[in-house]
C-alpha cells in the first residue's frame, strides 16, 4: 500500500464522511473513493460499514491503530535523522485543552533552550491518544484522564474550580453555593467535549439535572470577559483567579467535593522522544505550580 493511501485513509477514519474528507485533503471524492476501495480489496475485508451513514467498523479500527503507528515511526525516523544531520535538538510538539495554564513553564522554556523550535496544538482530550500514537505531537496535557493504551503520565497539579458570577449578582455576596441553587443560572461555558463543559455536565447529572446553557465559547478569556460583562456565570479553574485577581468577579466555592480538575501530563510508552521534547518534559514536570517557578527558582 502506498504512504499516500494510508493517510487519506486515516482522513477518512477520523472524519467518517468522504466529501469532508475529500475537502481536507484536497481530492477529488470518486478518486478518495476508488482509494479506500482498493485499500479493502487488498486487505480482503471491509474497513467501513456504509448503511446509511459511513462509519469506521471494528476491522477498520484495529487496522487504523496499526496505521497510526506505523506511520508515526516512520515520520519519527524522519525527524530523528533530520535533527541528527543539523547536530540541533529539534522541534518539541505540545498538545493541550488551554495554554493560559502553561505560559510560565513554556516561558521558562524558550528561555533555557532559544534553539528549539515549539509546537503547540490545541487538541480535546478525546484526540490526545490517537494524537500520540500516530506522533502528531510528543506530549499532551489534559485536564480530564486520557482513555488509551500504551500512555505514560505524570501528575502536575489539581485544583479547584468554582462558580463565578458577576458583581451584582443575587448570589455575588455568597462564599459557597449549592448546586440546586445554580440549576436555573445562565452559563457561559466550552464546547462539548472541553474539560470544562464535561465538568459541568457531570456535576449536574449526578444531581439530575441539567444546566442552563447560554452561551458555548472556546476561549477562557471570553468566557471570564462575558460573565465579567453580566451575560451569565460559569465555572472556572482556580488558576484563573491568579491570572486576573482584579476582575470584576465573585468567586464562589461549589458544595461539591467533584468540582475539581487534575491536570497530568501524557506522552507515548514506547516512543523514543526527541532531546528537544524530553526536555520539554522535565521543565514541565519540574515547574511548581505554586509559585509559577521552575523547582530551585525564585518565584
Amino acid at each position: 500500500m502506498e504512504l499516500n493511501s494510508l493517510r487519506q485513509f486515516l482522513v477518512v477514519a477520523r472524519l467518517e464522511h468522504l466529501s469532508r474528507a475529500a475537502d481536507e485533503l484536497r481530492v477529488a471524492q470518486p478518486s478518495l473513493s476508488r482509494t479506500i476501495a482498493r485499500m479493502e480489496s487488498e486487505l480482503g475485508v471491509p474497513l467501513f460499514d456504509r448503511s446509511g451513514r459511513l462509519r469506521l467498523n471494528d476491522t477498520g479500527k484495529l487496522f487504523r491503530d496499526h496505521v497510526e503507528r506505523a506511520l508515526g515511526e516512520l515520520e519519527a525516523g524522519q525527524r530523528a535523522v533530520a535533527e541528527a544531520a543539523s547536530q540541533g535538538l529539534g522541534v518539541a510538539r505540545l498538545a493541550s485543552e488551554t495554554f493560559l495554564t502553561l505560559t510560565g513553564p513554556l516561558a521558562a522554556f524558550k528561555r533555557a533552550h532559544p534553539a528549539i523550535e515549539v509546537e503547540l496544538h490545541w487538541s480535546p482530550s478525546e484526540e490526545m491518544g490517537r494524537r500520540l500514537r500516530a506522533r502528531d505531537v510528543d506530549l499532551c496535557i489534559a485536564s480530564q484522564p486520557i482513555h488509551a493504551e500504551g500512555l505514560e503520565s505524570a501528575h502536575l497539579f489539581d485544583e479547584a474550580v468554582a462558580v463565578v458570577v458577576p458583581f451584582g449578582h443575587p448570589l455575588a455576596d455568597r462564599t459557597t453555593v449549592t448546586l440546586d441553587e445554580l440549576a436555573d443560572q445562565p452559563f457561559i461555558t466550552a464546547r462539548r467535549g472541553h474539560w470544562l463543559r464535561r465538568l459541568l455536565d457531570r456535576l449536574f447529572a449526578a444531581h439530575g439535572l441539567n444546566p442552563k446553557i447560554v452561551c458555548e465559547c472556546d476561549e477562557h478569556s471570553a468566557i471570564a470577559g462575558l460573565i465579567s460583562a453580566g451575560l451569565g456565570i460559569g465555572l472556572v479553574p482556580a488558576f484563573a483567579r491568579r491570572s486576573a485577581p482584579h476582575a470584576p468577579v465573585a468567586w464562589l466555592t461549589v458544595d461539591s467535593a467533584d468540582c475539581r480538575r487534575t491536570v497530568t501530563l501524557y506522552w507515548g510508552a514506547d516512543s523514543h522522544l526527541s532531546d528537544a521534547a524530553r526536555l520539554m518534559r522535565t521543565t514541565i514536570t519540574h515547574w511548581d505550580w505554586t509559585t509559577g517557578a521552575s523547582q530551585g527558582e525564585q518565584p
